[in-house]
């Protein structure tokens, strides 16, 4: 409920009126209500967790579902469980970035694609978010909306991680680099 109270505050001072603040809320939700159904109990009392994978692959989902986009986007990461505590961190910088892509990125255009591909780095899982075949990118200026800052905030304070972008004219790569422990928490 204190995320769902967060995300209200923050989303109704990012809108530009009640139905963008409705569509952008039910979004955000929605993609953490998705996170929370993959969320599994281990065998054992070992808590509850869902495959990495698994939790990536359903929230890109709803992008990849029509004709327009089938078989667009790929996922090829560490097969690890993401802990009860993470999945909803993670569901959210997914959505985010997946939703910028939509409106700015490779998921904008017919040809674009969308690779997302992981490894693990001593402590470390790295992602590689890479947008490929979209509009010509155009590096963004000033500090971000409020999408921008959840997902530095998402990603630094609660998977213990960084986050950069690299603005290549084919395409957008952001890289995130999260605590593996964090991640399986």
């Amino acid at each position: 409920l204190a995320i769902a109270s967060g995300l209200t505050q923050m989303t109704s001072r990012s809108s530009s009126s009640i139905a963008d603040m409705t569509s952008q809320l039910t979004e955000r939700l929605t993609a953490l209500g998705r996170a929370h159904d993959l969320v599994r109990p281990l065998p054992g009392g070992q808590g509850k967790a869902a495959l990495l994978g698994d939790l990536i692959t359903i929230l890109l989902a709803p992008y990849d579902e029509t004709a327009a986009f089938s078989g667009r986007i790929r996922v090829a990461v560490p097969r690890m469980g993401v802990g009860e505590g993470a999945a909803t961190g993670l569901a959210l910088v997914i959505h985010e970035l997946a939703t910028n892509s939509l409106k700015y990125g490779s998921l904008s255009a017919a040809t674009g694609t969308l690779d997302v591909s992981g490894s693990i780095e001593g402590d470390d899982v790295v992602l590689a978010w890479t947008e490929q075949g979209g509009p010509e990118v155009v590096t963004p200026q000033g500090a971000g909306g409020y999408g921008s800052k959840m997902l530095d905030r998402t990603v630094a304070g609660h998977l213990g991680g960084t986050i950069s972008y690299n603005w290549t004219s084919g395409g957008a790569l952001v890289t995130l680099k999260l605590d593996a422990n964090r991640l399986a928490s």
